[in-house]
């Protein structure tokens, strides 16, 4: 199983069999909220009829056309849904099955880009401290998070690593601290160490999600936009997690106003209905690496057998449709403040150290086991999604405010009686 203590899961097993609105069922019949939209893919709420029936009729209609050389009318559809989200000057979509492949896509782009300009000496990549970035090899490489890599030493060279933007400074600070813009200059030494016409790109989720959201301090992402526009470096935002609405916003690139070269994003592209994943770029950037090959070459080797496979793209379709319906990211832009209330509400309680989120989104760490505390939260009717000692709430972007307020209940309860 992923990610998965097997032998722990095979002693007491945690399996989930039905799910409806924000609540997921487990196998002896208890409720659990879903504080965690899942594995923050599920914004929309579980059992959404108008995917399952957008999907079914697809595959009754086409269930799979080849994406080599062919193409059908629902990816260009959902690729016209997706850039009307985007900032303005991203308007061209790659279609991937997952996270974990439009990060390797997006390693693939920034090469064939500088290649395409004649600057094909720029193969070094900077990541950063506690990044996670999926788990193909790529991915791996760039990751910050000791565990995801330590027993996969066979990753790319020439990746530099910043700094992580968790400080001591911002504790129990909501949105995004004072102190710590000058860490973006990590970028800089970068630069000025390895020289500015090596580096092909600099990745960054634009909030640390995985690791346990980690918000950029003010004035961050901007430095690290200056740096790259002054030496030719791609910035590339991945937005598997902070897309589609959980800030507020479309995307995080307007939640903070810094406009990437390159997007990263999944999950609820398609409400976790289906896998697929897109990579988004700038139009300079997909003309830069057409217009140089030779007319009726393929541009950019590269692709799935599954790329924009029919049934995903109907889910991501009837999700888009949802959003624009129902006004989601604005529901989730005022329901923000609630929800930051009653996270740092719980700053009293001795077991936790820290908390921290902005829109939709937070995290708290504890002194304790996150595992153990993640079983507990579970018995007690909660999933929510912990990563060492960091326990991560985001919940669907339908929540309502009395759940809001169980949610929280559950945590205050199993923080102080454990």
């Amino acid at each position: 199983m992923p990610f998965t203590a097997n032998r722990d899961f095979k002693a007491s097993p945690r399996l989930v069999v039905k799910s409806e609105g924000v609540y997921l069922w487990n196998h002896e019949g208890g409720r659990l909220i879903d504080g965690s939209s899942s594995l923050f893919n599920v914004a929309c709420g579980h059992g959404r009829k108008e995917i399952a029936e957008a999907v079914s009729q697809q595959l009754h209609e086409c269930d799979y056309s080849p994406s080599f050389q062919m193409g059908h009318p629902w990816s260009f559809e959902l690729a016209q849904k997706v850039t009307r989200l985007t900032p303005d000057e991203i308007n061209h979509v790659f279609f991937t099955n997952s996270g974990s492949e439009s990060i390797d896509t997006a390693l693939k782009m920034a090469m064939a880009y500088h290649r395409a300009r004649g600057d094909g000496q720029r193969l070094r990549f900077v990541s950063r401290e506690r990044a996670y970035h999926g788990v193909n090899m790529g991915g791996v490489s760039l990751a910050g998070m000791v565990k995801n890599r330590e027993t996969f030493q066979a990753v790319l060279p020439n990746v530099v690593h910043m700094r992580h933007t968790w400080l001591d400074a911002n504790r129990y600070q909501w949105g995004q601290g004072e102190h710590g813009a000058d860490l973006a200059e990590d970028l800089q030494r970068a630069v000025d160490t390895y020289g500015g016409t090596t580096i092909a790109a600099c990745f960054v989720e634009p909030i640390a999600g995985s690791t346990g959201c980690l918000v950029p301090p003010k004035g961050y992402l901007e430095r690290l936009r200056e740096i790259c526009d002054a030496n030719g470096i791609l910035l590339v935002f991945d937005e598997v997690i902070t897309g589609f609405g959980r800030l507020g916003k479309p995307f995080a690139a307007q939640a903070f106003g810094v406009t990437p070269d390159i997007m990263t994003m999944a999950k609820a592209i398609t409400n976790g209905a289906q896998p697929m994943g897109a990579v988004a770029v700038k139009d300079s950037l997909y003309e830069t690496i057409t217009e140089a090959a030779p007319e009726d070459a393929i541009e950019f080797f590269h692709g799935y057998t599954y790329s924009g496979h029919p049934a995903a793209c109907a889910a991501g379709i009837a999700t888009m449709d949802i959003y624009e319906r129902e006004g989601l990211f604005d529901r989730a832009a005022k329901l923000a403040p609630y929800f930051e209330e009653k996270m740092m509400g719980l700053k009293d309680i001795d077991a936790i150290t820290d908390i921290r989120g902005y829109g939709l989104m937070s995290a708290f760490d504890i002194k304790g086991d996150g595992n153990a505390m993640q079983k507990i939260f579970f018995k007690n009717g909660l999933h929510v999604k912990f990563t060492g000692n960091a326990g991560i709430v985001a919940p669907p972007l339908v929540v309502e405010e009395a759940q809001i307020d169980d949610l929280v209940a559950v945590i205050r309860k199993c923080l102080t009686e454990n």
